[in-house]
């Protein structure tokens, strides 16, 4: 009867892992897709390329005939896929937020640097050394509106190389303008 009972818990446990676990792997899978359209690859890369890997190393298993280590492998890919699609959200709010806030700095240099060009102006500097600052910040509006365009696309990163190269080249304009002196009056004659 022991016997019995041996043979039959191992037939169980045999016919249990005797097909391959494909409902798993489809849902390893579905949850790898959503978490790529979540920004998985980008804002959680490292997480979803173990979830990538282990869903390989489940379809290998299959291919082996190892069921067992194939369901093992596709619940891990499962669940890291869905962590990956958790830091995805989070990592591209971050990186939303961390953007606008470099979009806000960039334009309050950019008012600066309209600001220093007006009183330049107003104390006498003549429109030809002004030329230049006049042009960057021309420029500066431009790219701050491709930036802003960048930002709405959800394309934080193009946005932020964008933003940091017009926060340079502001910073250079008002340098430029903090360089120049104001022509000296005319000495007054006596009369």
């Amino acid at each position: 009867m022991r016997r019995v009972l041996v043979f039959v818990s191992l037939l169980l446990f045999t016919t249990g892992c005797s097909e391959p676990p494909q409902k798993e792997i489809d849902q390893a899978q579905t949850a790898l897709d959503a978490a790529r359209a979540a920004g998985a690859e980008r804002y959680a890369s490292g997480e979803f390329v173990s979830a990538t890997g282990s869903l390989a190393k489940a379809r290998a298993a299959v291919d082996q005939r190892d069921y067992r280590q194939a369901l093992n492998y596709a619940l891990d890919s499962r669940q890291r896929a869905a962590e990956a699609g958790r830091q995805a959200v989070d990592g591209k709010a971050r990186a939303k937020r961390d953007t606008e806030a470099r979009y806000g700095e960039t334009a309050t240099r950019a008012s600066a640097l309209e600001t220093a060009l007006r009183n330049a102006t107003a104390n006498g500097v003549p429109a030809k050394a002004l030329k230049d600052p006049r042009a960057a910040v021309a420029a500066a509006r431009a790219d701050l509106q491709k930036a802003s365009a960048a930002i709405s696309a959800g394309n934080y990163e193009d946005a932020t190389i964008l933003l940091t190269e017009v926060r340079g080249k502001l910073d250079a304009a008002i340098a430029e303008i903090e360089k120049i002196s104001p022509p000296r009056p005319a000495p007054r004659r006596a009369r």
